[in-house]
């Protein structure tokens, strides 16, 4: 159900794929509302969620050694994320579909060329494929409900412009929590079966401010402090394009567009998500976890990545005394900052072992709209030259270019060049996958997340006692 794809094997993926697209034909001609769509998929996904568990509840899932413990937990198996799986192969699928079907299959805008992510909104909760008309309904649904309290738009606008977007992002979010629809519903005594409907009223308002929020940040911080207002007859993407200020741009509109659906959702184990989904546990409302996800995505491990790759990029450049360096400067300078103990920024990643999709699908987009731009130029020479330094150097599993190795040089493109912004942009596409799955984190009932740590000392002795 629900389009996941095992990663097991090939055949597996295959059958997979075909039960999915089975799912997808199948159930996307329905009219209903999306939120009575997922309505009537509650019972049959707490059916499965219950089948699984009486069948499997006592299988083990994986082995957790002790550098896993100090490692940042990574690659242990310990939560239910439904709505995206990553393949170490193939990259991120969202509900089965990988990133060239989900720009394939998921319905565009008239005159777009990229999908929305209201489009996606659909596919994630749901695990089918919207009809025009039905992701429509989402655009006219959160065009609806755009509208910022005037005490939101005054604490934001008395922010120091010293204040990194990013902190008045996560104050206004939670400021936005005055107005919980699941706060008010626990308080007044809801039954827990019906936590996911406020949770979703709460979601919903929620990815309908952001770009609001977003961009009187932008504009208050980096430009002259005026704003605009939502056009109820365009999408999220192209809402959002106009309210920073690039109302004339149709390219930059599509770059938004594929930028939101691409950044959207990457697993659960990540820090945005993860954190998102640690405290909705706690029955934290929509709001007050995803701050707490916004928080975790502003440190530099984790959403400042396509920052570092631009500032290397132009820091080489730069150093070279050119903006369109040799692949031989540029395989000299990779050799450089690898034999100073630096890393190639946007080369790499935890778990994918090719080139990201996500990579790919910014790279065909620069292809076919700014092949000329001497930016883009150096970054396919990076592309052509990095895999093979890093493979010679010896010390990176996956010598291949991540998700950050090219988005920060097409919002470069389009005259979007305050990098302190870049991160809000990632923020509010994340907003649309860890908001999907905390709805039916609640729909669900999942528990609390509660995990066993140990001490340094209580490691030693499990191990030296025997």
């Amino acid at each position: 159900m629900f389009g996941l794809r095992s990663t097991t094997a090939a055949s597996a993926r295959s059958a997979s794929k075909l039960a999915a697209l089975a799912r997808f034909k199948s159930t996307s001609s329905s009219a209903t509302s999306l939120k009575q769509r997922v309505e009537q998929l509650i019972p049959e996904k707490a059916a499965e969620v219950k089948d699984v568990k009486q069948k499997y509840g006592d299988r083990v899932l994986g082995e957790t050694t002790v550098n896993m413990a100090y490692g940042g937990m990574r690659g242990i198996k310990g939560m239910i994320w439904d709505t995206s799986l990553l393949d170490a192969d193939e990259g991120i699928r969202f509900r089965g579909l990988s990133i060239p079907e989900v720009q394939q299959q998921l319905p565009k805008p008239k005159g777009a060329t990229e999908t929305t992510p209201e489009a996606l909104f659909w596919l994630l909760l749901t695990g089918e494929i919207p009809t025009a008309a039905q992701a429509q309904s989402i655009t006219d649904e959160l065009n609806s409900r755009a509208s910022l309290p005037q005490f939101v738009i005054d604490l934001i606008d008395r922010c120091p412009s010293t204040l990194h977007p990013m902190s008045q992002l996560s104050l206004a979010v939670n400021a936005l929590q005055h107005d919980s629809q699941f706060a008010k519903a626990y308080h007044a005594g809801i039954n827990r079966k019906d936590y996911w409907d406020p949770v979703f009223e709460d979601s919903l308002d929620l990815l309908a401010k952001l770009p609001l929020v977003a961009s009187r940040i932008y504009r208050n911080v980096f430009k002259d402090g005026k704003h605009g207002s939502i056009d109820a007859s365009v999408d999220y993407s192209q809402n959002f394009a106009n309210l920073l200020g690039f109302a004339e741009n149709a390219e930059f509109a599509d770059l938004m567009r594929l930028y939101l659906v691409i950044h959207s959702d990457h697993e659960g184990g990540n820090v945005s998500a993860h954190t998102t989904h640690l405290v909705g546990s706690a029955l934290s409302d929509p709001y007050l976890s995803f701050a707490a996800g916004l928080n975790g995505l502003a440190g530099p491990l984790h959403g400042l990545a396509n920052q570092e790759v631009l500032r290397w990029i132009i820091k080489m450049q730069e150093e070279i005394g050119t903006d369109t360096p040799t692949e031989d400067q540029i395989r000299d300078y990779c050799w450089a900052t690898l034999n100073s103990g630096r890393v190639v920024p946007g080369y790499g990643h935890a778990v994918l072992r090719k080139t990201d999709p996500r990579y790919m699908a910014q790279r065909e987009f620069a292809q076919k709209n700014l092949p000329q731009d001497n930016l883009f130029k150096t970054v396919s020479a990076l592309y052509k030259i990095v895999p093979g330094v890093l493979t010679e150097h010896g010390k990176t599993k996956n010598p291949w270019p991540n998700v950050d190795a090219h988005s920060g040089v097409l919002l470069r493109h389009y005259g979007l060049v305050e990098q302190d912004f870049y991160t809000v942009l990632f923020g509010v596409s994340r907003a649309f996958g860890v908001l999907s799955q905390l709805i039916w984190d609640r729909a669900l009932g999942f528990s609390i997340e509660r995990p066993k740590s140990l001490t340094t000392e209580s490691i030693r002795a499990m191990f030296e006692k025997k």
